[in-house]
């Protein structure tokens, strides 16, 4: 049993989602699950669901913020034997033409977090999703009506950034967003040979001199949260 999430191996799906919010975690269990969803994790108030989504196995795990508390929890969900592990979360538009609630999917993310590095011994490395994942979730998320994007990403180690200019150095390179966790997952599924994914839905939209951030409305959240979440599902036990 792992110290963090004190769990055995039976009480988790091959496939997880893996949200930051413990709230958000439950949300996904009691909402795009199958009724009967079974709290299997509260180590930490980490929060972790088993259940199905249209019958096929699925689960859900809180992973908390930065790559370093990620790493733990995908660790060890991997321990416990996850092949397939899609992060679901929110994240800052960078690139002009992103609006509030649209879907960003991953094609890689850009480490701005040294704990990365630290998994390959400083050898350079590009984290990747898995293309299948990709190509589904794109299809999907096409036909079902959302505002979806495809490309790079940057998975920064500080929210509160005190470096000038960051933000329009990653616009400039054509990255689309920035959030906090994917370049692990990335780096961790290279390693320990799982499928990988990570969809966000726009929540901020950064300016251009970065002196300012618009926030999205809480409906505006919640109804681009929903649509992502409908798309991970099916990709995720797909």
């Amino acid at each position: 049993m792992p110290i963090h999430i004190r769990a055995e191996a039976s009480d988790y799906a091959p496939a997880v989602l893996v949200p930051g919010d413990p709230r958000r975690a439950k949300y996904i269990a009691e909402t795009f699950f199958d009724s009967g969803a079974k709290l299997v994790n509260e180590e930490r108030g980490a929060l972790g669901y088993t259940g199905t989504f249209k019958g096929k196995p699925i689960s859900v795990q809180a992973s908390g913020m930065g790559c370093p508390s990620a790493a733990i929890y995908y660790n060890e969900l991997i321990m416990l034997g996850a092949k397939r592990i899609i992060r679901v979360g929110t994240a800052g538009g960078i690139a002009p033409g992103l609006r509030m609630a649209d879907t960003v999917i991953a094609l890689s993310a850009t480490p701005d977090d040294p704990s990365v590095a630290l998994m390959t011994d400083g050898d350079p490395h590009a984290p990747t999703a898995s293309y299948s994942l990709v190509e589904r979730a794109v299809a999907l998320s096409r036909e079902r009506g959302a505002t979806v994007h495809v490309g790079s990403i940057v998975s920064a180690a500080l929210f509160y950034d005190p470096r000038p200019n960051m933000m329009q150095k990653w616009r400039d390179r054509g990255h689309l967003a920035v959030e906090m966790e994917a370049a692990m997952l990335y780096t961790l599924g290279a390693i320990k040979k799982i499928e990988t994914l990570c969809l966000a839905t726009i929540s901020d939209i950064i300016s251009a001199d970065e002196g300012t951030a618009e926030r999205i409305s809480d409906e505006e959240l919640k109804q681009g949260v929903d649509r992502m979440m409908e798309v991970a599902c099916d990709v995720a036990v797909g």
